[in-house]
């Protein structure tokens, strides 16, 4: 198998670079089955699949899933599936090694976000991970964008207590969105790491 970049699809594609937190996460993972919940065009997906994941990309954008899945042809890509897949409607179950939400739930519905926490923690095998990234409001960067969702402060982690938690901050980020000058719009992150205990 060709040795490639991190961020080969990245370059070639013009997609935006994978996440820094899978990214960061890599090295602590097992290459299993992935289910990644709002995959745009498929940064993390390819990602992922690239370092040995079976994967399940899931997103509501059509336009966004033809163009991955016409990298997926392009490269002759084994072992990532495409789903058309409205978060705010679908419950899931499954036996997922990782299961990764990157920059996805501040644009679902607010009464979505707890059932589907809990069925990305119940499809998590023993010993997998979860990944979520996702805006909060705060007094210090409140929710300029109206986003639909975002986190309170500790509400995150809160989900994931009984877990066993190997990251977790709240640490401003920046949205590819930029402002009327020009500059990227800064917002607090809810970021967690969390690996499923055992029972």
């Amino acid at each position: 198998m060709t040795t490639r970049s991190d961020h080969y699809f990245a370059e070639k594609y013009g997609l935006t670079p994978p996440h820094s937190e899978v990214l960061a996460a890599l090295p602590k993972l097992e290459a299993g089955k992935a289910l990644d919940l709002g995959c745009g065009q498929g940064r993390n997906s390819l990602l992922l699949n690239q370092h040995g994941f079976d994967v399940t990309a899931w997103d509501s954008n059509p336009v966004s899933l033809e163009r991955l899945n016409g990298i997926i042809a392009a490269e002759q890509l084994q072992n990532i599936r495409t789903e058309l897949c409205d978060l705010n409607q679908v419950r899931f179950n499954g036996d997922y090694q990782f299961v990764l939400s990157t920059v996805v739930m501040m644009f679902l519905q607010p009464e979505t976000i707890p059932q589907l926490i809990a069925d990305m923690q119940a499809s998590t095998r023993k010993y997998g991970y979860n990944l979520i990234v996702a805006a909060m409001s705060t007094e210090d960067y409140p929710n300029s964008q109206n986003f639909p969702f975002t986190f309170k402060s500790g509400e995150l982690s809160h989900y994931y207590r009984n877990w066993h938690i190997v990251k977790y901050n709240e640490d401003i980020g920046e949205l590819h969105r930029r402002d009327e000058n020009g500059n990227r719009i800064k917002y607090r992150f809810a970021t967690l790491l969390a690996q499923k205990a055992s029972y």
